[in-house]
């Protein structure tokens, strides 16, 4: 981003490149020695691992019968597509056709019903402590 007022230095681009080679130098190391420094926590996290795989297995084989997973119920059986209507002839028509029968409305389970409340009121605020 430019400056506005132009007061920016100058940007020096070899002394830019030796700061991140400098960088790009302590991360090698830094990527050399962690291994031992704490490579203890790698075989940890491996033995936590297989502590992990058994006790699933163990839960796996206590699991009672009316917890065990259901089969799926086919889709088939949940949604029933009734037939369209036929398409209309003309393409004022053609918008909202579907939802003009009754059997094909989209708010099929329930009315959204929206309630006219106060958070300030249900607190038994005044009206003005928000503004």
């Amino acid at each position: 981003m430019a400056d506005p007022q132009g007061t920016s230095k100058p940007i020096n681009f070899v002394h830019q490149d030796e700061i991140w080679k400098a960088h790009v130098k302590v991360e090698k190391d830094s990527a050399a020695i962690w291994p031992k420094k704490w490579g203890s926590l790698t075989e940890a996290y491996k033995e936590y691992e297989r502590e992990s795989v058994k006790l699933k297995e163990v839960l796996r084989a206590e699991l009672p019968s009316d917890l065990a997973a259901r089969p799926l119920t086919p889709t088939e059986k949940i949604i029933q597509v009734a037939a369209s209507p036929p398409v209309p002839q003309t393409t004022q028509a053609l918008i909202g056709w579907r939802s003009g029968h009754s059997y094909l409305q989209l708010k099929k389970y329930a009315t959204v019903n929206h309630a006219r409340h106060s958070f300030l009121k249900d607190l038994g605020w005044p009206l003005d402590a928000c503004s």
